[in-house]
């Protein structure tokens, strides 16, 4: 567990007692095209996913980590998608759910930690991100953290502005 604590925040495994931060984050509309959600979940999907939460990277290709300050609180959670094995990648992706957790750090560490983690626990060769083209705050964090963008998606994201490019970002371990 050393591997995954840092000092301004520590990861750890989802528990069935996060299904309301779950649920919250989840169904939250301000942020749902960070991560191309257009319908909300339900509780009960959500706590079936929690049921099978205890699954290893290897079972379920993905992995989801609860972002917590030292006093415990939840502030957010930071995901590994569409593992990939034979290849040795993975996506990642990070959220602080409240504004007034934002821009203290706390993404950047997580997302250190779990770089470190992957590298030297999982052994993965290379993680990814897309990263919508206005989007200079997870930019920045990503770009901070060794990622380079690697393509431009153009006009990949359709909102009620109209069209915008998707950046795909990647780091070599």
């Amino acid at each position: 567990m050393q591997n995954l604590k840092g000092d301004k925040v520590y990861l750890r495994a989802l528990e069935p007692s996060d299904i309301d931060e779950v649920y919250q984050w989840e169904n939250d509309t301000s942020i749902w095209h960070l991560s191309n959600t257009i319908a909300p979940y339900s509780r009960f999907v959500l706590e079936q996913y929690l049921a099978e939460a205890h699954q290893d990277i290897f079972t379920a290709k993905q992995l989801r980590l609860v972002i917590c300050l030292p006093s415990s609180k939840p502030i957010g959670c930071i995901d590994l998608f569409d593992f990939d094995p034979l290849h040795q990648r993975a996506g990642i992706g990070v959220l602080i759910a409240e504004m007034a957790d934002r821009g203290k750090g706390y993404a950047s560490e997580a997302l250190s930690l779990l770089i470190t983690y992957c590298r030297d626990t999982v052994h993965l060769h290379q993680l990814y991100c897309n990263i919508t083209a206005g989007n200079e705050s997870s930019l920045k964090l990503f770009s901070n953290l060794g990622f380079e963008i690697c393509g431009t998606k153009k006009q990949w994201l359709r909102d009620s502005k109209g069209w915008t490019d998707e950046l795909m970002l990647q780091v070599i371990l």
